[in-house]
């Protein structure tokens, strides 16, 4: 991790932050684009890796703990791939700009819209501006290495939030706050375990956009898990619903009609948007939901009725508003800390079922 001073700045690498532009340049194919909310220039995504673990009630109280700022301002570019256009950014922003205004971050907030080009040009932009530090939301995970580098080279600390970085460009980021993706898939995949009961079960899977990180990593841990618990669960056929419930119905018309609707007993979906769409197909075949074993992740406004009508049999929470909380609060604390070690902070993943849909605790923010 690179040493800092960060209530001084850094005019005197002004030269080696134009230098890392030029590299990411070359390394990179760069876009236009319309910042999300605010109306300075664009900036790309950056991530990063973690080795000290915060889970749960630690990482909460992390967040709510963290001294105000004393009176300090620190210049910070948020490159995030949604905003206000998405259920998820829209309830994750207001969270992430009170916590940062408190704790003196100035931040200017892009939005890449998951085009990996365009968060490539936001961070040239974000990089030549030389702020403090940089946030990172990668828009697609294996693209983002070139503004990693080229924020390391110009000694600017990246922290990542909601999709960790790819493991071999962890080193390049400071801190990771958000979801553990790997964890929240291997979560739904145990729901589906407990759901199958030893019977034998084959099922569609339909995935989030292909090369999301948090695509890749829930789509592991569900698989490890049904391969390791219940090997009786047979993925059948797969397929990207792209955080889409259009796409995603689509999706499962194709691969309804590619097996046959005979041989599928259940369905696993990487997002409750997602599923919604899957059931939509389901329906529009005439089958029953409620007859297959359907798992998900997030319990939000569309999935958590589902739970409770019984169409969907379990699902995972996730709090935008703790997301956005603790990516303004981690960057705080890497910023006044200075960590010799990269920094991880996990939101808690709860199992929602019929048995809990309707507890205050797991009630959907999106």
């Amino acid at each position: 991790m690179r040493n800092r001073q960060p209530t001084i700045r850094r005019n005197v690498r002004a030269g080696i932050g134009l230098l890392a532009v030029g590299a990411l340049f070359l390394a990179a194919c760069g876009s236009d684009d319309e910042p999300a909310s605010s109306e300075a220039p664009a900036a790309e995504e950056t991530t990063e890796e973690s080795t000290e673990e915060t889970t749960g009630e630690s990482a909460d109280e992390t967040a709510a703990e963290a001294p105000a700022a004393g009176g300090e301002s620190f210049a910070v570019y948020a490159l995030l791939p949604q905003g206000n256009d998405q259920p998820y950014g829209t309830t994750y922003l207001p969270p992430f700009e009170t916590t940062a205004a408190e704790l003196g971050l100035d931040l200017t907030i892009t939005n890449s819209e998951y085009d990996a080009d365009k968060q490539a040009s936001e961070c040239e932009v974000a990089v030549a501006a030389d702020p403090d530090l940089i946030i990172l939301w990668p828009a697609v995970g294996d693209t983002v290495r070139p503004c990693l580098e080229a924020a390391n080279d110009a000694g600017i600390p990246v922290t990542v939030t909601n999709s960790d970085l790819n493991p071999e460009d962890q080193d390049l980021s400071a801190a990771y706050s958000g979801p553990d993706t790997y964890g929240q898939g291997a979560a739904s995949g145990e729901l589906m375990c407990e759901a199958a009961a030893g019977e034998e079960v084959g099922i569609i899977m339909v995935n989030g956009l292909t090369g999301n990180s948090t695509a890749i990593d829930r789509e592991a841990g569900f698989e490890d898990t049904i391969d390791e618990q219940c090997p009786n669960v047979t993925i059948l056929e797969r397929q990207p619903g792209n955080w889409n419930k259009d796409d995603s119905q689509l999706a499962a018309s194709e691969m309804i009609t590619a097996v046959g609707a005979e041989n599928i007993q259940g369905v696993y979906a990487a997002d409750d948007t997602m599923v919604a769409g899957v059931i939509d197909a389901l329906k529009a075949r005439d089958i029953d939901p409620e007859s297959l074993i359907i798992t998900s992740i997030g319990n939000t406004f569309l999935g958590n009725p589902l739970v409770v009508s019984g169409e969907l049999d379990g699902t995972i929470f996730q709090s935008s508003s703790w997301d956005g909380e603790n990516a303004a609060a981690t960057a705080y604390e890497v910023l006044t800390t200075e960590p010799t070690e990269r920094i991880v902070k996990f939101m808690p993943s709860v199992k929602v079922t019929a048995a809990n849909a309707e507890d205050p605790d797991v009630a959907p923010e999106w």
